[in-house]
Order: C-alpha cells, then structure tokens, then sequence
C-alpha cells in the first residue's frame, strides 16, 4: 500500500510503501517515554521504501533494552516524531509512526508488543465516556 504522510507543521513529508499487515503497538516503558503516551503505533517498513520528500530530519539516538541502539529521527522545526531506525545490519529496518501517515484510518493495529510494560488501564480505554469534540 502506498501512503503519504508528514509532521504537524507540514515542513517533512514523505512517502512510503508499506504492508498494512505490520502495524504494531507497542507497548514499551521506552516508547511510552518517548512518546508521551501510554503506546506508540507504528508501521515496520524497510527503510528503502521510505523516502523523505521535504524537511530537514533530526535523530536522537537511544539504547534498547536489547542493548541495540536506534535511531529516532523527528522534524527540527515541531519535533514530530516521523520513524526510527538501526545501526549496522539493522539500519534499513525502520518503524515508520502511524499518527503521520495520511491514511492511518486504513490502517488498524494487527498486533500489540511489550504488553508486559503495558499501562495497567490500558484496555479499559473503551469503557470510558467518551465526547465527540472537545
């Protein structure tokens, strides 16, 4: 599937052509962190089949529990978080962030990981009131 995308400002776009089949929840005390929420979606693409149209890129680089590090590359102007990557063998395997891409509504999670870390309320999301707009 083909999709576009782009961070909050509008100064990095992308393209990419991803299969709907990996989007994944991640559930990390990392990514939580990083994120600011209590998950992170993303969608695992090679990193050949990304390319940034505009915008300049900014990468903080972290160590994983696992003791790999990964790059995160975010826009310099707003700071939206648009994809990670490895090093070394791993440096095409990219996780692209699902709440950039244009056509997120297309793309449901087909899998959640670190559940172990995940927050203790999480699943209870959908028994909240819930308002239209606020």
């Amino acid at each position: 599937m083909d999709v576009t995308g782009g961070c909050f400002c509008g100064n990095v776009r992308f393209s990419a052509s991803i299969d709907p089949e990996a989007v994944v929840v991640c559930h990390c005390n990392q990514c939580q962190r990083l994120s600011g929420s209590p998950y992170r979606v993303s969608v695992l693409v090679a990193g050949e089949d990304v390319e940034v149209l505009s915008g300049v890129l900014r990468e903080y680089w972290k160590m994983a529990e696992s003791g790999a590090k990964r790059a995160q590359a975010f826009c310099e102007t707003c700071g939206g978080p648009v994809f990670s990557h490895g090093e070394g063998e791993a440096a095409g395997e990219f996780a692209l962030r699902w709440g950039l891409i244009d056509q997120r509504a297309d793309l449901p999670p087909k899998r959640q990981i670190w559940c172990e870390e995940a927050a203790p309320w999480v699943n209870e999301i959908a028994n909240l009131p819930g308002a239209a707009r606020e």
